[in-house]
Parts: structure tokens; C-alpha cells; sequence
């Protein structure tokens, strides 16, 4: 495999496992970073590279996801303590 394609199916697995664990659908992810659905798609399938401002819009959207959940577990626990 070429170096190119290997550094794009990486990229493209390492995508959608932060998108999954993040709780985000491909739209949502969208919506919330800016970057175009179609484009998400092709960077999961590991069919388009990345610009370096895509991954950080990318990165930025579902790191805000990811403590959005932390929040609302850690309401939930408190709540079950109560």
C-alpha cells in the first residue's frame, strides 16, 4: 500500500472511531465544525486528504462533544447519589 493511502485509511479509521466516541452522526460532526458532510465522508472513506485547518475544525468540534457527554455523565452520577 502505498504511503499516501496507508496515511489516509489512518486517518479515516482514526475519524470516525473519535466521531463514534464522541457520540457524533456524520451531520452532526458537520454542523458543529463547519466541514461539509460529503467531506467527512470522503475523509472516512479515505478517499480526500485533510487540510491541516479541516483536522483542526474537525478536532476542535469533537473535543467539545466529548466534554459535553463528560458533563451530562457526571450530572447523571450526581443525580444518582442524591
Amino acid at each position: 500500500m502505498p504511503a499516501v493511502a496507508y496515511a489516509r485509511a489512518s486517518i479515516a479509521r482514526d475519524l470516525i472511531r473519535a466521531r463514534r466516541g464522541a457520540g457524533l452522526s456524520q451531520r452532526q460532526l458537520a454542523e458543529s465544525s463547519g466541514v461539509r458532510q460529503e467531506t467527512i465522508s470522503r475523509l472516512e472513506s479515505g478517499k480526500h486528504s485533510a487540510s491541516p485547518r479541516t483536522v483542526d475544525r474537525l478536532t476542535t468540534a469533537i473535543d467539545a462533544a466529548r466534554k459535553s457527554r463528560k458533563r451530562k455523565g457526571v450530572i447523571r452520577d450526581r443525580r444518582r447519589r442524591v
